[in-house]
C-alpha cells in the first residue's frame, strides 16, 4: 500500500495523509466509543477536486473509502473496520460557505461545515436555517445529509431532505455530480439526489449542497407544560395545531425520569414547577401558571421532589415573524383552553430569552444526563403520531414483565413521531450488567415498533449497529432494491463496505 499513500500525499500534501497510530487514532472510534477501527490511513482533502482525486487513486487500487464528517453520529457509521486496510477520508477541511442567496433563500455550504456556523451564516443573512440538533456545534452538514438528520424542528420544516435542494457528490468511480441547483421545482426525471441524503457515504461523497433558508422569525411563544399521560400530550399537539398552525415549531414530550436525571446531573437547571401544595416555582418563568390557572411565586424546593411532581412533560414552541404579544397571546389561549379540558396539570411561560433557554435546557440535557447517569440502552425510533400513546403503554407493560424495574428514559419529537425510547438499568443493578441483555432488549422494542408499522431507525441511521437488525424489519423487496441501487452506483463496494447493507469488508 506504499504506492497508495504516495499518490494521497501527492494529491491532498503530505501534512493530510495520517498514519501514525497517534495521529488516526481520533477517527478511528465512533463518538460512543462502541466501535474501535484501525484505518491505513486518515486523508483530508480540502476541496471536491482532491477528493476526487483520493477516490480515484482509491478505486484504482482497490480500497476501500470511509467517509467522516464531524465524527458525531451513534451508530457506527463513519468508523473503519479493523483490517488497517480501509482508508477513512476526512471532509472537514472542506468548511467554507460558497454563496448566500437571500431573494432565492439558499444557501450553498461545503459536506465540512459545522452545522452551528452554517445557522450563525443564515442569521447574519438574517435568515433561518433550521436544522437544530443537540450536536450541532460539532456535527458537520456531510453528516447530516448522509443520516437525513432530524432534530427539534421537523415539526415545521422537516428532517434534512426536505432542506435540501442540491447536492455535489463524488462517485465510486472519482466522477463529480453536480447537481448544484437551487432549484424547488425541477421535474426531469429521477430526483438523483435523494439517493445520497440518507444512504450513510455507501453510495458516494457528498461534497457540498443548496439549502433552503427561511425568514428569520422576530418572536417566540415558549412553554413547558405538565400532563399526565402521553394521550393527553398527544391531544394537546393537536390543539397547537388547530391554534397556531405552522407557527407551532416544536413539540417535544419527555418523562418525569428525564427532568429527574437533568436536575440530578446540571445543577445550573432550574426546577419548573413547585412541589405539591406549594406555591407554583417563578424561577424558569414569571408566567407560570398552576392547575387552577394563578400565577406563583418563588421558592427553592428539592429537585427529585419536583422532578416526580408530574408524569409528562411537553415544551411546545410557536415562532414567527410578528409581534412577539401576538405569540404570547397565542400561547396563552392554547393553555387555557388545554386546562378547561383537563389536558394539562400545569404551565410555565417563558417571558424572555433567558427564560426561552432555561426551559430548553431542560429538554436538551436530557441525553447527556442519562450518559452522566451509566451506560444505557437506546432506541431511536418512530411510529405514527396518532400511535405514541398506545406505543408507550404497550411497551412500557412488555419491558416490565420482561425486565422488572428497567427504567424507562422515554424522550423525543412528539410532533412527528420520534422517540428516544431508552432504558437504564433498574436501581441498584450494574448498568453494564444490564447491558448485557441488549440483543433481547432491542428485539422486544423494535418488534413492538413493528406492530405499530413504525421504524427502527428515526433520525441517526443504521451505521453497523442496526445493519443486521435492518433485515428483520425492512421486507425482501426493500432490501433487493436497495442493493440493486447499491451494486449499481457502487458495483466493488469500496464505499463504506459494511455499513447499512452487507457484512463488513474482510480483514
Amino acid at each position: 500500500m506504499t504506492a497508495l499513500i504516495d499518490v494521497l500525499r501527492q494529491a491532498v500534501g503530505a501534512a493530510h495523509v495520517l498514519t501514525e497510530p497517534a495521529d488516526v487514532e481520533p477517527f478511528a472510534h465512533d463518538w460512543r466509543r462502541r466501535y474501535q477501527g484501525r484505518p491505513l490511513a486518515v486523508v483530508r482533502p480540502a476541496d471536491t477536486a482532491q477528493v476526487a482525486a483520493v477516490v480515484r487513486a482509491c478505486a484504482e487500487a482497490g480500497v476501500a473509502m470511509v467517509p467522516q464528517g464531524g465524527n458525531t453520529g451513534l451508530c457506527g457509521g463513519a468508523t473503519p473496520d479493523a483490517s488497517v486496510s480501509q482508508v477513512v477520508i476526512s471532509l472537514g477541511r472542506l468548511n467554507r460557505i460558497r454563496a448566500i442567496d437571500t431573494d432565492n433563500d439558499t444557501i450553498t455550504v461545503e459536506a465540512g461545515c459545522v452545522l452551528a456556523t452554517v445557522q450563525a451564516a443564515a442569521r447574519a443573512a438574517n435568515r433561518l436555517f433550521p436544522l437544530s440538533l443537540a450536536s450541532e456545534g460539532s456535527c458537520v452538514v456531510g453528516g447530516n445529509l448522509s443520516t437525513n438528520a432530524g432534530g427539534t424542528g421537523v415539526l415545521r420544516y422537516g428532517n434534512t431532505r426536505e432542506l435540501t435542494l442540491g447536492l455535489e457528490v463524488v462517485l465510486p468511480s472519482g466522477e463529480v455530480l453536480d447537481m448544484l441547483r437551487g432549484l424547488r421545482k425541477d421535474n426531469t426525471g429521477y430526483d438523483l439526489k435523494h439517493l445520497f441524503i440518507g444512504a450513510e457515504g455507501t453510495l458516494g461523497l457528498i461534497t457540498a449542497a443548496v439549502m433552503k433558508l427561511y425568514p428569520a422569525p422576530t418572536a417566540a411563544g415558549t412553554a413547558l407544560v405538565a400532563c399526565d399521560t402521553p394521550r393527553q400530550a398527544v391531544a394537546l399537539l393537536g390543539l397547537a395545531r388547530r391554534h397556531g398552525g405552522a407557527r407551532l415549531t416544536a413539540f417535544e414530550l419527555f418523562s418525569s425520569l428525564c427532568l429527574e436525571l437533568v436536575l440530578k446531573h446540571y445543577p445550573a437547571c432550574v426546577p419548573p414547577f413547585a412541589t405539591p401544595g406549594a406555591p407554583a416555582s417563578g424561577h424558569v418563568a414569571s408566567g407560570h401558571r398552576d392547575a387552577s390557572g394563578e400565577r406563583g411565586g418563588a421558592g427553592k424546593r428539592d429537585a427529585r421532589a419536583l422532578a416526580s411532581l408530574h408524569p409528562q412533560y411537553v415544551l411546545l414552541e410557536f415562532s414567527d415573524a410578528g409581534a412577539p404579544a401576538d405569540l404570547a397571546a397565542l400561547t396563552e389561549s392554547l393553555l387555557g383552553e388545554a386546562l378547561e379540558a383537563g389536558l394539562i396539570r400545569d404551565a410555565v411561560i417563558a417571558s424572555s430569552s433567558a427564560q426561552r433557554d432555561a426551559l430548553w435546557a431542560l429538554r436538551e440535557n436530557v441525553s447527556e444526563a442519562q450518559a452522566l447517569e451509566g451506560r444505557n440502552i437506546k432506541h431511536d425510533v418512530s411510529v405514527p403520531t396518532s400511535a405514541i400513546a398506545e406505543f408507550i403503554e404497550t411497551t412500557d407493560a412488555l419491558l416490565e414483565a420482561a425486565f422488572p424495574g428497567a427504567r424507562r428514559v422515554t424522550f423525543g419529537h412528539l410532533g412527528d413521531g420520534n422517540l428516544h425510547y431508552n432504558l437504564a438499568a433498574p436501581i441498584g443493578v450494574d448498568p453494564l450488567v444490564f447491558e448485557a441483555q441488549l440483543d433481547a432488549v432491542n428485539e422486544l422494542v423494535h418488534d413492538s415498533v413493528a406492530r405499530f408499522r413504525g421504524s427502527i431507525s428515526a433520525e441517526h441511521g443504521i451505521g453497523q449497529l442496526k445493519r443486521d437488525e435492518l433485515t428483520r424489519y425492512k421486507s425482501a423487496i426493500e432490501l433487493a432494491l436497495m442493493r440493486a441501487v447499491k451494486d449499481a452506483i457502487d458495483p466493488r463496494g469500496l464505499m463504506n463496505p459494511g455499513k447499512v447493507l452487507g457484512a463488513p469488508s474482510s480483514p
